[in-house]
């Protein structure tokens, strides 16, 4: 992995101390041209009463991944970035190992940006596909 790469990397695992990122265990995990890889593990601490990862933490990794996404690619200094909009579709369900969702960019607009997030298991099996739109608020 090139340095820019580690750099970026540690800057969002960084920023996930004392948030919910860091109580659901998300790590990021891998960077690119136009993408963002997080993974969280699978565990009672995000199971649902019958054994199974929930759907509601599905869609926590997807709005941190996305919105982080956000966050690397658009000038940070200047903006806060804040999810307003998102929707799941989840199609697998899974009771243990880790979970991974990417976040790749469909729409880069000055104000708004919309991601296309996939959450695949280990095995890459689709677990679900969601769509985040996030805004650049312009910090004061």
């Amino acid at each position: 992995m090139d340095d820019l790469k580690v750099k970026i990397l540690k800057v969002c695992n960084e920023s996930s101390k004392n948030t919910m990122m860091e109580t659901l265990e998300i790590e990021y995990i891998d960077v690119g041209e136009n993408f963002l890889v997080g993974k969280m593990p699978v565990n009672h601490r995000v199971h649902q009463p019958d054994g199974v990862l929930h759907g509601g933490a599905l869609v926590a990794l997807a709005e941190s991944v996305g919105s982080m996404a956000s966050y690397i690619f658009l000038d940070a200094q200047n903006y806060f970035i804040r999810g307003i909009e998102i929707s799941a579709n989840h199609v697998k369900s899974v009771k243990e190992g880790e979970v991974f969702a990417k976040a790749t960019v469909i729409h880069k607009g000055r104000t708004t940006q919309l991601w296309d997030i996939k959450i695949r298991d280990k095995a890459e099996n689709l677990l679900s596909v969601c769509k985040l739109t996030t805004i650049a608020l312009a910090k004061k």
